[in-house]
């Protein structure tokens, strides 16, 4: 199938952001990249045009899949909206930069939060060493590509499966409570796409290993919602001061003060101070 998008899209900095984890199936000089679907096909996203005429070939997707793959891509939904608002705030030459750079969705649900519970309070490159040896040795590889374990799978280990992994004690235990409650039925991750984020992030901050910058996290970037920014993120306060040419980092009041102004992108200027750094 092949879709062709009326807004600008910029695929090179999505895949380019894609690639800095080790578990995506990223082919840069094909400008392709494999995803796979809960179902258990796996799909190729290719660009076929450039980023003022952006168009894709989707090739290994059932046709009742397509419209979650453009929700993953932000291929339903223009970026021209986002790029306008912000030419009057304070980062208006960072989204001039870094125009059509779509907020992309974690591949799963169930993925995308134990890869937030895993990532808290690590540098990015054992982060992305911790969640590759919990995929690769708990998860499925088809055709090269990795996908995340089931909670049910999860929720039969024991915390010493995953301190052989270099887990924490206490990360272990929140990794696997976790997938208990979802293979429960506890926890409906599914069920949040059509919930407001207040009531996602209170929910989840009643489990045990999620505190608000995991919730925000999930929020951003498992169900994609567009008006989150974690205040306490380290990463984001380096990226202002460096933006606001600061020798400290600026308090969290005064970022406070400046997000009505982003309001209602909030992710998309977290995003774009995410790229300015990485």
């Amino acid at each position: 199938m092949e879709i062709n998008l009326p807004f600008t899209y910029d695929f090179d900095r999505t895949l380019e952001r894609l690639s800095l984890d080790p578990l995506h199936a990223i082919d840069l000089s094909e400008k392709a990249v494999r995803l796979p679907m809960p179902e258990g096909n796996i799909v190729k996203v290719k660009a076929t045009g450039s980023t003022d005429q952006p168009k894709f070939e989707i090739t290994g997707a059932d046709p009742d899949q397509l419209e979650e793959i453009k929700n993953i891509f932000h291929f339903d939904r223009s970026l021209e909206n986002i790029h306008r608002h912000f030419q009057s705030t304070n980062l208006a030459h960072l989204f001039q930069e870094h125009r059509g750079t779509p907020l992309v969705r974690e591949f799963s649900l169930y993925g995308a939060l134990m890869k937030s519970i895993i990532h808290q309070q690590l540098n990015l490159a054992f982060a992305h060493t911790l969640t590759s040896r919990f995929v690769q040795n708990f998860g499925e590889q088809k055709e090269g590509v990795w996908s995340y374990p089931n909670a049910e799978k999860i929720a039969k280990l024991e915390p010493p499966d995953l301190r052989e992994l270099q887990f924490s004690t206490r990360k272990a235990e929140y990794v696997i409570g976790l997938s208990q409650a979802i293979a429960a039925g506890t926890l409906r991750l599914e069920e949040m796409k059509n919930r407001e984020d207040g009531e996602i992030a209170a929910e989840l901050v009643a489990y045990r290993g999620i505190g608000p910058w995991t919730a925000q996290s999930f929020l951003m970037f498992g169900l994609g919602r567009p008006n989150l920014f974690p205040l306490a993120d380290i990463g984001l306060q380096n990226a202002l001061k460096i933006q606001w040419e600061r020798s400290e980092k600026p308090k969290i009041e005064e970022i406070t003060a400046h997000l009505p102004e982003w309001e209602p992108y909030l992710s998309y200027a977290a995003l774009y101070l995410w790229r300015s750094i990485e």
